[in-house]
């Protein structure tokens, strides 16, 4: 190893001097470096998806649904919104050339307004939904946890991680926590 020349001590305190950060990142790395193998073995790991788990279990199927349900008026009264505002925006361009300039910019203005009014009406659903969702599968992720944590105790799992970048399907559990979560 390219570390067995130098001396480890006079390589810390070079790091302590120059930056202070680069020094606990490195002592955490080469304790990671000599720990980790003797750690890991024998180590039983898991992994869960929980955007599959949102996505895919039943109760989150529910929750979307119900979701949707509870904001469906809305959504359609914000679709009415916006064919009315497009409406007078054709009706404005094809009646530009005969009317006064007067009564253009006053039209002008209506479209403005109706627009802003538009804008304002769908942040305020997007917060709304939003913050609804986030209610429900605040819920669902706790009963996945508790899930996760009956799973580990159940199959002597060590370590189960969540969400990674690229994981071995023979550590994906996602499917026993969906199942968990009926289905």
């Amino acid at each position: 190893m390219f570390l067995s020349g130098l001396n480890l001590s006079t390589l810390a305190q070079r790091a302590v001097r120059n930056h202070r950060s680069l020094a606990v990142a490195m002592a955490l790395g080469l304790g990671v470096l000599f720990v980790a193998p003797s750690w890991a073995q024998g180590t039983k790991i898991g992994f869960v998806s929980t955007e599959r788990i949102l996505r895919d279990s039943k109760p989150a199927k529910a929750a979307q649904a119900k979701i949707e349900a509870e904001f469906k008026k809305r959504d359609q009264d914000l679709q009415k919104l916006a064919d009315n505002l497009r409406a007078q925006a054709q009706k404005l361009d094809k009646d530009a050339p005969v009317l006064s300039e007067a009564e253009r910019v006053k039209r002008q203005r209506q479209l403005q307004d109706l627009d802003s009014d538009l804008q304002r009406k769908r942040r305020e659903f997007q917060e709304d939904f939003n913050r609804r969702r986030n209610e429900e599968f605040s819920s669902i992720i706790e009963k996945a946890d508790a899930a996760i944590k009956k799973i580990a105790d159940q199959q002597n799992y060590d370590l189960i991680i969540q969400d990674a970048v690229t994981v071995s399907p023979r550590v994906d559990i996602t499917d026993q926590v969906i199942q968990a979560l009926g289905g």
